[in-house]
């Protein structure tokens, strides 16, 4: 375990749109800088681009040391940490491991649409992305047009997952 390791990260609100320069100039310092990011479809009048965008709009993390504030604050672009009470707030290493999992697992249901998976309830389906992957289960109900729940069955018990359509495939039986 490196020592970086052992120092807390923190919450920065830094300027609108400046989260990528903010974060490039942190790690420039040699400061471990975390600022999640997903893919998202957009829509312009001419074209549909697939565009990387920050998954908190005007936030990034920092694992730092304290003795680092004001060099970081100083930063162009950087507003102030996230503090409570006039001290900068401690993010948990684990909602910090939780936000990257999601960020891994993040498909925007634009790029593939609930209609292109055809699926019916009962059926056998298969979890192709995420934590779950690999998993089969019968599908029990939809949750809304986005969304699905699905029994795995673990251990003789049946365990309802909520997925998106988009993580799903079906799986054919075969004719005994």
């Amino acid at each position: 375990m490196a020592a970086s390791d052992k120092l807390p990260w923190y919450a920065l609100y830094v300027h609108s749109r400046a989260e990528k320069k903010v974060h490039a100039r942190i790690t420039e310092m040699g400061i471990e800088s975390y600022l999640p990011l997903v893919t998202r479809m957009k829509m312009w009048s001419d074209r549909i681009k697939k565009v990387e965008e920050p998954l908190f709009k005007s936030y990034l993390f920092v694992r730092t040391d304290l003795k680092n504030y004001y060099d970081i604050v100083n930063i162009p672009g950087v507003t102030k940490f996230v503090s409570f009470e006039k001290k900068a707030v401690v993010v948990p290493e684990n909602q910090i491991n939780a936000i990257k999992r999601y960020c891994e697992d993040f498909t925007d249901d634009d790029e593939k649409t609930a209609e292109d998976i055809e699926l019916h309830e009962g059926q056998l389906v298969r979890i192709t992305r995420g934590e779950m992957m690999g998993l089969v289960g019968r599908l029990a109900s939809f949750s809304n047009k986005k969304r699905l729940i699905v029994y795995i069955e673990s251990v003789g018990q049946y365990l309802p997952v909520n997925v998106a359509r988009t993580k799903v495939e079906p799986v054919y039986e075969k004719a005994v």
